[in-house]
This record gives C-alpha cells, sequence and structure tokens, in this order.
C-alpha cells in the first residue's frame, strides 16, 4: 500500500491493518474522501447522557421553566430549541442539566449525545468541529468519511439530525461562539448548554431559554446536607447544618465535599468539623478578599478536605494536577504516582469518596475543573520544581510510549519507530489488535493534544515531536484533521528549538501529509519540500526518499505526470540502494501507476511483476491486492485482455478472502474495465453496478462516480442510452461537486457520445466544450489524446 496515495482513504477490517488503495487515474478516477456527499449514516441511536447525581434537591422553579420547552408547540419547525444553563463555577448547573435530561429522555426517540465542551478546564476548550467529528461517528459515519471542511461537518451533522428527535447536552461551554456550529436546525432537537458565560448571544440569536442558577438558601443547603449524610449522622443539630451550609456559601460543590467529610467522621460532633472549616475560611479570607463570590468558601473547603487526606492519597490527589487534561484513566494516575496500578485504583476511590474526583465509565475519573486548579496549585506548593519535572516528564513518557503501541496496532506498516532517548515507563499499555487500540486513542485524543503541548511549554521538546509523529499514522487513518495538524504543528516548532532537524523534518512531514489529504496541495508540498530541504543537510536518505514518495504523489494527484515519474524514480533508486524491500516495492508500485496513466502499459506490467514477488513475501495482502489491480489495468491496455481478467480475478480473491468490501468495491471496477474490453457489456454492466452499490453503503462518493460513470459506457456498448445519458450526468454532477477536473472531463466527454446517439446535439457540444476546456490544464498523452478526440468531434460538427 502505498504512502499518501493520491486522495487515498485508509480503513480497517476491525483487526488489522487492511488499507484501501485508490488509483489517481483510471481505475478510480481519484477519491476527495473528505468532499464526500454525505449520504445516510447506519441508524445508530446513542444514549450518552452521564448519570445524575445521587443527592438532587430542589431546583423545581428552575425544571418547570425548562419543561416548558418541551411542552409548547413551535410554530417554525427549524427553529431549534435551547436550553442556557448560566452560573457561577460549582452552582450545580451540569447536576440540574444531566437530572432534568434523564427525566425527558423519553421525548426524544433518537437518543441523547453528550459533549463536555471543556470551556474552563486545562489545555484549550474542545473546538466545535472536534466535537463535530466525534458526534458524526457516533452517529454511524465512517470516522474516513467525516468531512476536513468545517462547514461541511456542519451541514452533514444538520442533515443527519433533520427527520431525527435528540436531544444534546452541551457541557461547560464556553460562550455562544463555540456552542452556535453544533446546534441542530430543527424543533424536533432540543439543546441543552451549560456555561459560565451569560450565553447571550444564544439568546439573542437563537431564542434561548436562560436560566441563571443562583447558591441555594439555606433551606435547600441544608436539606442537601441531610440527604447525604443520612446513613451516617441522625443527630446533627439543624442550626449546625445551617452553620456549614453558610460556610459554603450554598455552592452545591462545596456543600456535597463537606458532606462527604462529616460522614466520613460520624463519631464527631458537627461543631468540631465547623470550627475546623471555620479556620481555614478564615485564613483563605484574608488571603482571597478580591476573590469573586463563593470562591474563598470554595477553596476553605478544599483545603479541609485536603487536609483530611491520608499521605498517599492527598500525594496522588495534587500529583493529579499536573495531568495534562481534566479527564484521565487508571493507568496514566499510575505513571503520575510512580506507583502499581492496583494500589493507586485505592487511592483514586478515595478521591471519589471524597468528592474530590468523579468517576466516569470505562474506567476513568475526571476532575472539577476548580478542583484541578486546586490541585495543580498544592503540587506546585508542596513538590519541588525537580520532583514536579521528573513526574510530569514519567507522564509525558507514559503517553510517549502508549502512543507508540497504538500507533502498531492501528497502522503497523505507517510507523514511526522510536529511539532509546526516552525510556519506556514499565506501566505504559500494549495492546493485542486494532480496536483495543483505537478504544484507548479515543477515549485519550484530547489528551494526546494537550500532553503534545504540555512538553513544549515545559521544556520537553524531545517528548513533543517525537509524540506528534508518533500520533502521524494514528491520524492518517482516522482523518483526524485538527488533532493532527495541531500536534504536527507543535512538533514542528519543538524540534526546531532545540536544533534537532531530523524531528523537525519528521514532523514537517506529518504536516505535508495532513494537508495532502486534506487536499491542500500547495500547503502539502510548501512542508513536504522543507521537509526534504532538512534531510538533504543532514543526509538522511532515507528520509528524502520518503520526501521524494510524498512528492511524486503530490505530481499524480495534480496530474503532472513527467513530475510524478521522476520523483518516485529518485526515491524508489534510494530505497533500492538501502535495501529497504517493502519501500522499494511500495515506491515501484507508485511509479507503476504514474506509467500506466501515461499510457506506458507495457513498461508499468515488468515494474509491477518485479514488485508483486515482495509484497507476497511480506504478507501485504493490500499492497499485493493494489498491484494486482494495477497489473490488470497495464495489461488490459496493453492489449492483454486475457491476462487482465486473471490478474483482477486473483484481486479479488483476495478481497473475498479478507471480507473486505473496501477493496472488492474498488477492484470490482477494474474487472467491469475488464469484461468491456473482452467484449462483454453485460457482464461489464452487471459489475458496475456491483461497485457502485458497495460505494455507496460505504459512503464513498468518487468512487461511486466511477462505478456510474462506468455503467454508462457499458449502457453505451448496450444501446441503452437514455440509461447511459443519466448515469454519465449523475457521474459528472458528482465530480463537479468534488472538483475533480480530469473525472469530470472524462464524463463530460462520455455523456456527450451518449447526448450525440440520442439527437441532442445542442447538450452534446455544450458537454464536449466543457470537457476541453478542463483538458486544457493537462499535458500528459493519455489528456492529449482524449483532448484531440473532443476537438475533432467539434471541428466535425458531431454534436453541433
Amino acid at each position: 500500500m502505498r504512502e499518501d496515495i493520491p486522495g487515498h482513504v485508509n480503513r480497517f477490517d476491525g483487526s488489522a491493518s487492511a488499507h484501501t488503495v485508490v488509483q489517481a487515474g483510471e481505475v478510480s478516477g481519484g477519491v476527495h474522501f473528505h468532499h464526500q456527499v454525505p449520504l445516510p449514516a447506519p441508524v445508530i441511536v446513542p444514549h450518552q447522557l452521564r448519570s445524575s447525581v445521587r443527592h438532587f434537591v430542589n431546583r423545581s422553579e428552575e425544571r418547570a421553566r425548562l419543561s416548558s420547552l418541551v411542552a409548547d408547540r413551535h410554530d417554525d419547525p427549524h427553529a431549534v430549541r435551547v436550553a442556557a444553563i448560566t452560573g457561577t463555577a460549582g452552582v450545580g448547573k451540569t447536576s440540574l442539566a444531566l437530572r432534568w435530561a434523564h427525566s425527558i429522555r423519553s421525548h426524544f426517540p433518537g437518543g441523547e449525545l453528550y459533549a463536555n465542551l471543556r470551556g474552563y478546564t486545562a489545555g484549550s476548550p474542545a473546538t466545535p468541529q472536534e466535537i463535530l467529528g466525534r458526534f458524526l461517528e457516533d452517529l454511524g459515519v465512517p470516522a474516513t468519511h467525516v468531512p476536513a471542511e468545517p462547514e461541511r461537518r456542519e451541514t452533514m451533522f444538520r442533515s443527519l439530525l433533520a427527520e431525527r428527535r435528540m436531544l444534546l447536552v452541551l457541557d461547560n461551554a464556553a460562550d455562544s461562539s463555540q456552542v452556535r456550529p453544533l446546534l441542530p436546525a430543527t424543533s424536533g432537537c432540543l439543546v441543552v448548554v451549560t456555561s459560565r458565560d451569560d450565553l447571550s448571544g444564544l439568546v439573542r440569536q437563537e431564542g434561548a431559554l436562560r436560566l441563571d442558577i443562583t447558591t441555594f438558601q439555606t433551606t435547600d443547603a441544608v436539606e442537601l446536607l441531610r440527604a447525604a449524610t443520612a446513613d451516617y449522622r441522625t443527630s446533627d443539630h439543624r442550626g449546625d447544618l445551617a452553620t456549614l451550609a453558610r460556610l459554603c456559601a450554598g455552592l452545591p460543590l462545596a456543600l456535597c465535599i463537606a458532606a462527604e467529610r462529616a460522614a466520613g467522621w460520624p463519631s464527631m460532633p458537627l461543631g468540631e468539623l465547623i470550627d475546623d472549616l471555620r479556620d481555614e475560611s478564615a485564613r483563605w479570607s484574608v488571603l482571597t478578599a478580591e476573590a469573586e463570590e463563593g470562591s474563598d468558601a470554595m477553596r476553605s473547603v478544599f483545603e479541609w478536605s485536603y487536609q483530611a487526606l491520608s499521605d498517599p492519597a492527598a500525594r496522588l490527589f495534587r500529583r493529579l494536577g499536573l495531568h495534562p487534561g481534566n479527564e484521565f484513566g487508571l493507568p496514566a494516575a499510575a505513571s503520575l504516582a510512580g506507583s502499581d496500578p492496583a494500589h493507586v485504583r485505592g487511592l483514586l476511590d478515595t478521591l471519589v469518596r471524597a468528592h474530590l474526583l468523579e468517576r466516569r465509565p470505562a474506567g476513568r475519573y475526571e476532575f472539577h475543573d476548580l478542583l484541578r486548579a486546586y490541585a495543580a496549585e498544592q503540587v506546585r506548593r508542596e513538590e519541588s520544581e525537580t520532583e514536579r519535572t521528573e513526574i510530569l516528564r514519567r507522564c509525558l513518557g507514559w503517553y510517549l510510549h502508549t502512543a507508540y503501541a497504538a500507533q502498531c496496532a492501528m497502522a503497523p506498516f505507517d510507523r514511526y519507530d522510536l529511539d532509546d532517548r526516552i525510556p519506556a515507563p514499565a506501566t505504559a499499555l500494549r495492546f493485542e489488535n486494532y480496536q483495543s487500540a483505537f478504544d484507548w486513542y479515543r477515549a485519550e485524543s484530547a489528551n494526546l493534544v494537550t500532553a503534545t503541548r504540555a512538553a513544549a511549554d515545559a521544556g520537553c521538546p524531545e517528548i513533543a515531536w517525537r509524540l506528534a509523529v508518533v500520533l502521524r499514522a494514528v491520524y492518517m487513518h482516522q482523518n483526524a484533521f485538527d488533532d493532527w495538524e495541531a500536534t504536527a504543528r507543535i512538533g514542528v516548532e519543538a524540534a526546531a528549538s532545540t536544533g534537532e532537524q531530523h524531528g523537525e523534518a519528521e514532523a514537517l512531514e506529518s504536516l505535508g501529509k495532513a494537508a495532502f489529504q486534506a487536499l491542500r496541495l500547495d500547503e502539502a508540498e510548501e512542508h513536504h519540500r522543507a521537509s526534504l530541504a532538512l534531510r538533504r543537510r543532514i543526509g538522511d536518505r532515507r528520509g528524502m526518499a520518503v520526501s521524494a514518495n510524498a512528492l511524486g504523489l503530490l505530481g499524480l494527484r495534480r496530474r503532472r505526470l513527467d513530475e510524478a515519474r521522476a520523483h518516485l524514480t529518485d526515491g524508489a533508486e534510494i530505497f533500492c540502494e538501502l535495501g529497504d524491500r517493502r519501500w522499494t516495492a511500495l515506491v515501484r508500485s507508485n511509479l507503476a501507476e504514474t506509467l500506466c496513466d501515461l499510457g506506458r502499459g507495457e513498461e508499468a506490467w515488468t515494474l509491477i511483476e518485479q514488485v508483486l514477488a515482495d509484497f507476497r513475501e511480506l504478507g501485504d495482502r493490500a499492497c499485493e491486492g493494489n498491484a494486482l489491480c494495477l497489473l490488470s489495468w497495464a495489461q488490459r491496455t496493453s492489449g492483454e485482455a486475457e491476462a487482465a481478467a486473471r490478474s483482477i480475478r486473483a484481486a479479488l480473491s483476495i478481497a473475498d478472502d479478507e471480507n473486505n468490501q473496501v477493496w472488492q468495491g474498488h477492484w470490482l471496477a477494474e474487472s467491469a474495465r475488464v469484461e468491456r474490453t473482452r467484449g462483454n457489456p453485460e457482464e461489464s454492466l452487471r459489475l458496475f453496478q456491483k461497485s457502485a452499490a458497495i460505494q455507496q453503503k460505504l459512503g464513498d462518493a468518487s468512487r461511486e462516480a466511477t462505478a456510474l460513470d462506468g455503467a454508462g459506457e457499458a449502457c453505451q456498448s448496450l444501446a441503452r442510452l437514455e440509461e447511459a445519458k443519466e448515469l454519465h450526468r449523475r457521474a459528472a454532477d458528482t465530480y463537479r461537486q468534488l472538483d475533480s477536473p480530469w473525472q469530470l472531463a472524462r464524463a463530460q466527454a462520455h455523456l456527450a457520445d451518449a447526448l450525440t446517439s440520442l439527437g441532442d446535439h445542442e447538450s452534446a457540444r455544450a458537454a464536449r466544450e466543457e470537457a476541453l476546456h478542463l483538458l486544457g490544464s493537462f499535458d500528459d498523452p493519455r489528456a492529449m489524446a482524449l483532448a484531440g478526440q473532443v476537438a475533432r468531434c467539434l471541428s466535425d460538427g458531431d454534436g453541433s
């Protein structure tokens, strides 16, 4: 399989690396995966609401106002219903949102989506595009079909929700601008947003119902304290409870922590606990005289609870403040603690019981952002700078080596092998298969970005750029463009800051790959040429060959075939000199494709036969099948249709053996061309139809268009001209949307032939004129030959 095949999509069969291979020319017509036309996703009903809090009191007036959004009839079917729950930190916004959301779930049969927008957490807030990408996958869109462009993600998301009744909870929003791209466009959906911001933009522009949540009055605060301590304390006086409530400033977060402390000391009179808290409160009142309302009370409660922890639990709590994110799993916590995971699990349970951490599904834990900030403050106060650096490096090293293990399981042929500069911690995870690695990546995706940034900011550039480069293979197979570009840019700057030119070149290559897959080709070329220049400077021959391959594929994607051939020839020669058998075969197969596109089938045939043996010995089934498909193309265009039929049957046999529909759908199109060449238009039509059906199911618009255009040619051979006209037109419409000039030119030429046969000469001329205009951008033999045919038809009056 090629590196950075023009417009290619990498997919998996669920357990091992099973890459899709796409031809840029005749075989596939090129794939612009991120421009794909949205197709119906599988019907998936997500249920993502987090569990509601155990002890919830009052808020009856607020819940009644919220419920009006469900009860009221809305005349405008395109006006989404939005509830904006605002208020200060720790006041219980999320608790109210989740309690009410659970109570109205039955009104939304389409399911519920939940996202923490991280507006006030460690690191950067979640971008709308990050959340949209995740929501689209949760709704059934394959990761490789999630569009790169922000506006197309929004369009696809709104399309998927247009006919569904869904509930969305968007927690911890930074502001209205972060929320707006995540809003559906139908009154059938309801969106609940929580934020410390007043969200005036949503109120003003979207008509959101805003509820500003205030702290508890004494009555409600006492009720919460009694409910939380009822199983442990029954004789506390109301006056003492009221005093405790006032010391907590009526903030539910502080009340829950205080209640847990009281429940943990059932034999101690509440008055003694209150005296301890009052002492802390007095101290913090002096230190935070100018703080916002309630913050001094909150800090005193945090300190009061923290001081009650055992030394190991307190040490873990403050060290967790060094973690790059707010949410983490047990293995990451163990890396910070420098201790056995079984021991750390018990300490985490202690912190959860103290309400200093929240437990999340799948073995995850989360800080409230105020508690995370407090933990970070404690570790700065109680651990030396040397100790903090060592702890953080250990955590970042854990992320680096676990990410390395994930890329090895998810993309073994594309992995970047680490050197021994950063020792591997004993706690680093290993993954048995693709799915387990993917699950870890999905859970840690936000932390991986913040870990890369934290490494650069903490003076660990050698970790920052290596982490960025290790993540490249993962991102490449997930189309995770935002995270990919963010980490790659951090990697480039980190390596450059210390003069590590090898690392800078690797990170630039990553930026180039990201830009290439997003079809920002000028940007991709800039990064790949910069990487090549660095590699030449340091004498990195292997890196030079990798860059040559990347530039060759850029030429192939742009249909600058002579340029592509020159780069690929250089790359193949270097890899051959280095004795790298797989890379040599890979680049030579890319070169063979270029020769096919240049119309030099016999030369390509010889080259492909050389690489086939290598792929077979290496056990790379994807590359073997792709080479067989290329061999069929070369044989077919060299006049050897029977040999081509044998080659493509062998490729399809691989697809069947691996039960891989992606490969099958692609290679069926070449089989259909072979059958048409052999004089079997009916069989050709059947195979093209089968290919188109698979591509539609997979959501691959470009490959579907390729199959439709081929089916149109088969229909012309069968004199089914009206069908041919419709098929060519559909293909051309798709290529026009995908901005694929070469494929559009061919489809328009085919359409013109069908229109001419139908006697619609005026429409035929218009199609040929567009085709001729498009073909003027290309100077390769095949394009020039097609342009000559189209021009002759126009000059002969055929289609006029």
